[in-house]
């Protein structure tokens, strides 16, 4: 009897010795909340549920703070995750796409994103521009150069200023769908440029390739606008909308080391990409040299301290174009290459007003462009 009495509590004493380390606490923690969750119906009629329940009270604090923790995170997810899955689709199963389309409708928070709305296929099949602000989105829509998808129009008052609805009545009447969102969103869509309240989402603009002759609008000589390497999307924008407003035949540019026409340039150049088409070429030489053959006059562009030995240089106020032209612009900071340099037949400078200091003897490439074109175009 008196062995008895002395093994029962030393057997005690290991038992809650190896509880109390942690490998064997978590253990057990692990054991009785999985048993718990999946078991909670027979700890009623179990035995063994009640011995647990037994020996779970003569656990320390540490041990129960431990068990409250682990019986939350199972507690958080009570249906397991392949239960979940298989529900999911259960319940997807059950609704038609006429509920599912119902559904969306009557959520317009979810119609406000744009982004999320456009299907996998649909966008790996199509890309679109965005094209922002007032006029590049108008002359967008009503020039038919585009295939416009979707309107999207800043929510308030500005919706209701005249510009604003006559953009989106031309959008209404070529069956755009017209979209209402937040500022932010429209932030977003054109990466924090100015939109004016109104982004369009449409099909790409690109360089034209046919380079068929137009019969001329008048009798007065042609003018062609050539860039070479024009980088700067700002720059490009400004340059189109000189050209177009100055009266230039046609506006051709390089196709290598060039920026793309994108909606940047459109509205840099207040919408007149959407009218007037920019020619791409990949070798200018080739162009250049069949327009000698046909009789025009190639015209180069120069600084003022530029050095050419072949040809002179001429102040842009003393050429007079008598012939059809064509006007070579180089880009920012290197100008004209050799090759189109050396086959220009007059070089054109711009003659400063003051003495100049250094780093700053020259212009920005699209305001020497319109003194240029002004300059050549009044005299013809």
């Amino acid at each position: 009897m008196m062995m008895r009495i002395f093994i029962r509590p030393l057997v005690r004493h290991v038992w809650t010795t190896r509880l109390r380390s942690p490998t064997s606490c978590s253990q057990f923690a692990l054991y009785h909340v999985t048993r718990a969750s999946l078991c909670s119906e027979d700890r009623s009629i179990n035995p063994v549920g009640r011995r647990q329940h037994r020996h779970r009270a003569a656990v320390s604090d540490v041990q129960k703070g431990y068990d409250r923790s682990v019986q939350n995170k199972v507690s958080k997810n009570e249906m397991p995750v392949w239960q979940k899955k298989n529900h999911r689709k259960v319940e997807d199963h059950r609704l038609s796409s006429e509920v599912r389309k119902l559904c969306l409708d009557d959520f317009p928070a979810a119609r406000e994103r744009p982004g999320r709305q456009r299907s996998a296929p649909e966008s790996k099949a199509e890309t679109y521009d965005v094209v922002f602000g007032i006029a590049p989105c108008l002359l967008a829509l009503t020039q038919d150069r585009r295939k416009a998808r979707k309107l999207f129009v800043k929510d308030g008052e500005a919706s209701h200023r005249a510009s604003m609805l006559k953009v989106c009545e031309e959008a209404r009447l070529r069956g755009v769908q017209i979209q209402r969102v937040g500022k932010k969103d429209l932030d977003k869509m054109c990466s924090g440029r100015v939109h004016q309240g109104v982004c369009l989402q449409a099909s790409p603009l690109h360089y034209l390739t046919d380079a068929r002759e137009t019969a001329p609008r008048s009798d007065l000589p042609r003018l062609w606008l050539v860039l070479e390497n024009i980088q700067d999307p700002m720059n490009l924008g400004a340059i189109l909308r000189s050209a177009y407003f100055l009266g230039v035949d046609r506006v051709a540019s390089s196709l290598r080391h060039s920026c793309p026409l994108s909606p940047v340039v459109s509205k840099a150049s207040s919408g007149v990409m959407e009218v007037m088409g920019v020619y791409g070429y990949q070798n200018l030489e080739d162009l250049l040299e069949l327009k000698l053959a046909q009789g025009w006059h190639v015209v180069g562009t120069v600084g003022a301290e530029a050095e050419a030995a072949h040809v002179p240089v001429t102040k842009c106020s003393d050429f007079q174009m008598t012939k059809p032209t064509v006007l070579l612009i180089g880009g920012e900071g290197g100008g004209l290459s050799r090759e189109l340099l050396s086959l220009c037949q007059t070089l054109l400078t711009i003659p400063a007003g003051r003495e100049l200091i250094p780093s700053i003897e020259s212009l920005n490439v699209s305001v020497a462009t319109g003194i240029l074109l002004h300059s050549l175009l009044s005299t013809r």
